[in-house]
Formats: C-alpha cells, structure tokens, sequence
C-alpha cells in the first residue's frame, strides 16, 4: 500500500498515526496477560473442605445407621447411633452456620454451594429429630414403621449432601488448577 503525502503536515499526521498504531500493538503483544484474580474466598473454600470431611463421616454413619434395622440389635444400640447422627448433623451445621456467615463475601459458585447444602442439612436435622423422638416412643421394637424410613430418607439425603458438596470442592480445586494454567501460558480469561 502506498501513500503518498506531498505536505511536511501530512507526512507529519501519517507518521504521528503510524507511531500510535505501532506504540497500540507493541503495548498488547509486549503486555503479558493479566493474572487471573480468583473471586473465591479462602476461608469459605476451607469451609467447605471442611464440610465435605464432615458430611463423608455422616454418610458413613447413616450407612451404619440403617444397617441397624436390618439386623435385631437393642434400642440402645440405635440410641447410640442416633447420638452419633445427631452430633454429626450438628457438627456440619456448625459448619454450616460459619458458611452463612460469610456467604456474602464468597464467590457465586460458593454461594451456590452453600444454598444448596442447606436445605439438606435442614432436611437431615428434621428426620434425626424424628427418628430420635420414635426411638424415645418405641423402645422394643425401633426397627419397625415411619423409623425405618426416617433411617433411609436420613442416608438418602447424607449421601445426596456429602457428593454435592465433594463435587463443589473439586470444582474449586480444578477451576484452581485451571487458573494457574492460565497464568502459566499467559493466556486471557474473559
């Protein structure tokens, strides 16, 4: 492409808006990408594992829980196991409580996790109550009824919590390792 200026004003404009253009390109390809900035809050994020640890041992002890009534164990036995629900229940809830508390400053896939572990938790804590008050009514025999499936919508719901909320970790973990990717090739993200 040729131009041809014969004015020392024109040859003057034409390499002032060279420069500009050229100055323009030299800044973004010499420019390395910008780092990534998580919005996640490490706290929630430590919460979470923390969650995700708790909700695998009250999976765990629903499990047990339930393999109760499948068996001709005392209602003592029951009453035990009930008691490490309960405090299992409330363990995650404490937990949870601390999520709550900080929800505002969490990322939105955070905040998703903790809207959606909580109406499970809620769940759980309402069916552990009933069983709890069953067991206190019906000491024979506490394998039979609605106990059995307090027990079973307990496990049901235990699992459902502890996967949902392992999935949101690893999601953090991976976006995580994503990002630092990014970094490394010094590529972008919108």
């Amino acid at each position: 492409m040729t131009i041809s200026v014969n004015t020392k004003s024109g040859r003057w404009l034409v390499t002032s808006v060279f420069m500009a253009v050229l100055l323009l390109f030299s800044t973004l390809l010499a420019k390395p990408a910008l780092a990534v900035q998580s919005d996640e809050n490490p706290q929630v994020t430590q919460l979470l594992e923390d969650a995700r640890g708790q909700a695998a041992v009250l999976s765990k002890d629903a499990d047990e829980m339930e393999a109760l009534t499948r068996s001709d164990v005392s209602w003592q036995s029951h009453a035990y196991m009930l008691d490490k629900i309960k405090e299992d229940v409330n363990n995650l809830g404490r937990t949870a409580e601390k999520l709550q508390a900080a929800r505002d400053s969490a990322s939105p896939w955070q905040q998703q996790a903790i809207d959606r572990m909580m109406p499970l938790l809620k769940d759980l804590a309402a069916n552990t109550t009933a069983a709890i008050n069953h067991l206190r009514e019906n000491q024979i025999r506490p394998a039979t009824g609605s106990y059995t499936e307090y027990l079973k919508e307990n496990t049901e719901t235990a699992h459902e919590l502890s996967n949902m909320i392992s999935s949101f970790v690893q999601y953090g973990e991976e976006r995580a390792k994503l990002e630092k990717l990014e970094q490394k090739l010094e590529i972008a993200s919108k």
